[in-house]
């Protein structure tokens, strides 16, 4: 078996972040998105693993991956446009070959292992496995409507009357049989090649299409929202207290939090679950639970909470500042002038609340 993960697309829903980098190198906890799906194919024992990229970000997601801890075989496919997920699959035929595959969305996060999802395929031996998830509005979805015994019926996309309350998750397994049923679907009204077509042209053709139910958590990272709490509940199920960096006595840190070697904290407080990258400076400052600062970041004299600290951010006099996501190199200051007035350089699709 093989693993085919989706690491294109443009990820409109997260800019101006991705104007500069994949969606799916966004970090969680301080690692990319895509780290987290790697762990999760690794923990099956598939080594054969094609990653489908884009002109504009695919050498980002080359060089994220190139220390390979998980000791995959990698290949990488060039997606020119992101024509849709069933189109990925067809620019990766070549390597696929006749092998079944799991296929994985790259911006996905769930909280339990696919293992049980992989051996209920390899064992029922279904042309395709769909894994779902329960969801308190399925009409934001693509839903799934389902008999007694777990076999799909019909695949609706974000039905205004939703058959279930069962969304497709993003993560599915399929035997070959699926190569020609794309072969036989044609663009929908956005222009692409749905995968939800070519599992439906199964389903008419009378082949078997079973649901696998995911118990635990499941977070799309595609928008801010879902980011911070994918945040807040790495930090929660994941750190430990690792305290590597330096501390100062007029410090204090209380809980899990993980202090990365060359960080230094001074005249500072800091609640865990909370990670700090490498060479990270906090000064004078509160963090709270359920923040990630990265690498070579200052803070100082700023209070925060809830919030996702890119790369080489600066947050200097900032009185409070919660459930933000700061990118790679901004900088968020006040000058502590009698003026009222702010200074503001902001790009495009920024958003900015004071």
């Amino acid at each position: 078996m093989k693993a085919l993960v989706l690491a294109g697309g443009k990820g409109t829903r997260l800019r101006p972040l991705t104007y500069t980098m994949a969606k799916q190198l966004v970090p969680v906890a301080n690692r990319p998105i895509i780290h987290y799906v790697m762990d999760q194919i690794h923990q099956t024992g598939i080594k054969d693993v094609g990653v489908i990229i884009s002109p504009h970000t695919g050498e980002q997601i080359k060089e994220s991956l190139r220390a390979n801890p998980w000791d995959f075989d990698f290949t990488f496919i060039l997606q020119d446009e992101p024509k849709g997920l069933a189109h990925a699959v067809m620019v990766a035929q070549g390597f696929l070959e006749d092998k079944p595959f799991l296929m994985y969305l790259g911006d996905n996060l769930i909280g339990q292992d696919i293992k049980d999802f992989v051996e209920e395929f390899q064992t029922s031996q279904p042309e395709t496995l769909i894994l779902l998830k329960e969801v308190e509005d399925p009409r934001l979805f693509g839903v799934a409507e389902v008999d007694g015994a777990g076999n799909i019926k019909r695949l609706i996309e974000k039905p205004k009357e939703p058959p279930s309350n069962l969304a497709l998750v993003g993560i599915y397994l399929f035997s070959p049989s699926i190569h020609e049923a794309i072969s036989q679907i044609k663009p929908s009204f956005r222009g692409e090649l749905e995968i939800t077509d070519a599992i439906q042209k199964l389903l008419d053709k009378g082949k078997t299409v079973k649901s696998f139910i995911l118990e635990r958590w499941w977070l799309d990272t595609g928008k801010k929202d879902d980011l911070l709490e994918a945040n807040r509940v790495v930090l929660d199920e994941l750190v430990k207290e690792d305290l590597k960096g330096k501390i100062d006595a007029a410090s204090k840190v209380v809980g899990r939090v993980a202090l990365a070697k060359g960080a230094h904290v001074e005249r500072s407080i800091i609640r865990g679950p909370a990670v700090i990258g490498e060479g990270t400076v906090i000064k004078g400052s509160f963090i709270g639970p359920y923040t990630s600062i990265g690498n070579n970041c200052i803070i100082e004299d700023a209070a925060l909470e809830h919030s996702v600290i890119l790369d080489g951010a600066k947050v200097v006099n900032i009185e409070r500042l919660e459930d933000s996501v700061i990118g790679r190199n901004a900088v968020v200051a006040s000058e502590k002038q009698n003026s009222k007035a702010l200074r503001l350089m902001i790009g495009d699709d920024a958003e900015v609340k004071i």
